[in-house]
């Protein structure tokens, strides 16, 4: 295959992250998210003082998707925008893309990103900003999580406070592997990801052997025995609320928690569906975006 279908789509920055990843469900093979051009217009395109304040201040912001050639891209656009309440009436466009234009298009927007003083996420096409660092060497390919959006920062922020030496680390919805990778990287005896997406276990399998670790990737309909120590779950609001029982049956007594993908104004919702098994609070915020942690009772 030498050509693409790419859709491409303003949306609110605050609702940006959530209007990716349910493409990313819905049978996108790949997704970015950019600052659109200030002089842009598009007659369908609605963006208020909210969303001007998430994600880095971003005034508008672009969301282009990869797609098969036989894609129905319409009908996905359609069920990913009511899934996180957009206007369905958004102007979009679908354009053909080649392959490289599109390789070159994503290593242009991912860039060596400093997440603490010593962790960095670091692209496998860049040298290590600082070699001396915790250095996560990074490819995506098909799967979501570059390092660069707030709910990563947050979690891998969580982890470097929380991993103790020989932690058993759950990371569910592990996309890229950024997070399980980051645990083993942090002294973690034990890291399992899993993913619905079988091309994004595939990518965090792929991501592990750069990074020298050896992880378990599994899918989703894998029977998963395990209780871990940690368990970080960067999705979205909705799947975190339905997967809490599942997720809580797989945290030993006294474990903890990370909850991220979550708007300020999804937290308290989110926070009640953990209080039976959790004693849940608040861990940190950025750009509009909220981290929650959880301690098993």
């Amino acid at each position: 295959m030498d050509w693409w279908r790419s859709l491409v789509v303003e949306v609110e920055a605050d609702a940006a992250n959530a209007f990716a990843e349910a493409l990313l469900e819905r049978g996108a093979l790949a997704a970015s998210i950019e600052d659109a051009l200030a002089d842009t217009q598009d007659a369908g395109a609605v963006f208020d003082e909210a969303g001007v304040a998430g994600m880095e201040r971003w005034a508008r912001t672009r969301v282009q998707a990869l797609f098969s050639p036989d894609a129905d891209v319409e009908t996905v656009f359609a069920a990913a925008t009511e899934a996180v309440g957009l206007a369905p009436t958004r102007v979009f466009a679908i354009e053909r893309v080649a392959d490289c234009d599109w390789v070159r298009r994503s290593q242009d927007q991912f860039r060596p990103t400093q997440i603490s003083s010593r962790l960095w996420i670091v692209p496998s096409w860049h040298e290590p900003p600082d070699p001396a660092g915790i250095n996560i060497t990074l490819d995506p390919g098909l799967a979501f999580g570059t390092g660069s959006h707030a709910t990563t920062r947050l979690c891998l922020r969580w982890l470097e406070q929380r991993v103790y030496a020989g932690a058993e680390v759950l990371d569910y919805g592990c996309g890229s592997g950024i997070l399980a990778i980051a645990a083993l990287k942090l002294g973690a005896g034990l890291a399992v990801g899993v993913d619905v997406d079988l091309d994004a276990v595939a990518a965090a399998r792929q991501n592990a052997a750069r990074n020298r670790v050896s992880a378990i990737w599994l899918g989703a309909d894998t029977q998963l025995e395990f209780r871990a120590d940690l368990i970080v779950a960067n999705i979205l609001a909705n799947p975190l609320k339905i997967l809490a029982p599942l997720l809580a049956a797989h945290c030993r007594s006294g474990g903890r928690i990370a909850l991220a993908g979550i708007l300020e104004s999804q937290a308290e919702e989110v926070t009640e569906s953990y209080q039976a098994w959790f004693a849940m609070s608040q861990y940190d915020r950025e750009d509009g975006w909220i981290a929650l942690e959880g301690v098993r009772r």
